[in-house]
């Protein structure tokens, strides 16, 4: 009754709090803390690794079974608190010892903003590289010339803080002038940098090898690995258990449908994902190289391939590469700005500061989080290492490996078995103005399927299945 209360009669705390003017505002910008490298990048290279279309057949199949309904869930954790993601956890579990779970998720987003922004950083470097024309040489320059780089102790730091700074510069605005407006802005840019690309690598000689890659199933290739790392994929891929979703969510009106905003942002991340491949196997195809070239292909396998594709017509080749990775720089910003958020949300609200000045301590934090773990990759690297991993290793599995299955996992439980089924219901058809056919397939899902499939990946992870 609490929620038909404030939404009947005014809950002055959410009355002040800022919303996203519009639906297209709501899809945009939490379809862009979604869409990011973990598209772009992850994903091509993980179909790569687990016969492309049989990859992305299951990969879909697990967005359903699993993103959406770990979306809508923080969903209604986030609308309902009306909050940053630790408080809007705090009043759903009313006391009870659940709410950790908010306090995690925003550690987790915090420490993923530190190391996501070096990766943010070098592809802001690459733009800067080929636009001044040095993504260009034989193919052993393009590893020496990434080496170097990310080995160098000023330049990755450089674009880290320059990355941030961009970042800050629209955090600081607010949701509907900075975020929103910006997210309006890019996703835009980034679908349309995504078609041109596209269209240039699947009109590439041998093109079609690549596209039957990406489109035509061996069913062969299917093992429990493939289920696993499709699993894994789609929940690195939207965004879940960061603080992002949750937080974001809280900026949506009583009117948003859950459940129809997921299913639009489960597809626009999965076409864009689909998009990355069509952007990248053709191109891989046209020249043999092969498409399980693992987490390398971004910065030393494609400057090749785009070089080589594209050898008769260099300035073509130069623009590709230009473009590429600018919708790389996008995508990455799309999301630090969620993270970001998460953080700045948590800090405004929780120690009843300015959101500016939050928003300068996480962009300071996070500078020097990502510093260090720039430096943990070179020339001072040996002093960063512990236990055979560097800082920037220890911050990406500890965060990816470990947080991230848990809280999703914890909040999967929480909301399924905890949370009482009327506040739940109440969120999932916006107080019984809509007609919530699927609640209770959501609620099975999230009872039974969600933990155990997460379940399966904390532990396949460390070979314990």
């Amino acid at each position: 009754m609490g929620a038909l209360k404030r939404l009947r009669a005014g809950d002055n705390s959410s009355e002040k709090r800022a919303n996203f003017s519009s639906k297209m505002g709501v899809v945009l910008a939490t379809a862009g803390s979604a869409v990011g490298l973990g598209n772009v990048w992850r994903f091509p290279y993980m179909a790569g690794e687990n016969g492309g279309a049989v990859f992305i057949l299951i990969y879909i199949a697990c967005v359903l079974l699993l993103g959406i309904p770990c979306m809508v869930s923080e969903f209604i954790i986030g609308r309902y608190g009306q909050a940053n993601t630790a408080r809007s956890f705090r009043k759903i579990a009313e006391g009870r010892p659940w709410a950790f779970i908010g306090y995690m998720g925003v550690l987790t987003g915090f420490l993923i903003t530190g190391y996501y922004a070096v990766v943010a950083g070098w592809c802001l470097q690459y733009v800067w590289a080929s636009l001044i024309g040095q993504m260009q040489g034989p193919p052993d320059y393009y590893q020496q010339y990434f080496a170097e780089f990310s080995g160098d102790p000023v330049k990755p730091i450089f674009w880290t803080v320059i990355i941030l700074g961009i970042t800050y510069l629209i955090i600081e605005h607010g949701v509907r002038d900075g975020i929103e407006r910006v997210s309006k802005l890019l996703m835009p840019a980034l679908f349309l940098l995504l078609f041109v690309i596209v269209a240039a690598s699947c009109l590439l000689p041998g093109a079609d090898k690549g596209i039957e890659f990406l489109f035509y199933p061996d069913f062969s290739a299917i093992n429990s690995d493939v289920f696993l790392a499709a699993l894994g994929q789609s929940f690195y891929s939207l965004s879940i258990a960061m603080g992002c979703i949750c937080t974001y969510a809280s900026y949506f009106s009583r009117q948003t449908d859950l459940t129809k905003s997921a299913v639009q942002i489960g597809v626009i991340d999965s076409c864009v994902a689909i998009l990355a491949g069509l952007m990248i196997f053709p191109a891989a195809f046209s020249v043999g190289v092969n498409p399980d070239s693992g987490p390398s292909l971004i910065f030393i396998t494609l400057p090749n391939v785009f070089q080589q594709a594209f050898a008769q017509l260099p300035i073509v080749g130069y623009i590709i590469a230009l473009l590429f990775f600018l919708l790389l720089s996008l995508a990455a910003l799309t999301s630090l700005m969620s993270l970001h958020e998460v953080s700045t949300a948590f800090l405004h609200e929780e120690l009843s500061i300015t959101r500016k000045r939050a928003a300068i301590l996480v962009t300071v934090s996070t500078c020097i989080v990502g510093v260090f773990c720039s430096l943990s990759l070179g020339a001072v690297g040996h002093s960063l290492v512990f236990f055979g991993r560097s800082l920037f290793d220890w911050f990406d599995f500890i965060t990816g490996q470990i947080f991230l299955p848990i809280v999703g996992f914890l909040t999967c439980i929480f909301i399924g078995w905890f949370v009482p089924h009327k506040i739940v219901r109440d969120e999932f058809t916006n107080w019984g103005t809509l007609r919530g056919h699927y609640f209770h397939a959501f609620l099975f899902l999230v009872k039974y399927v969600c933990p155990v499939c997460i379940l399966f990946i904390f532990l396949h992870q460390f070979e314990l299945i």
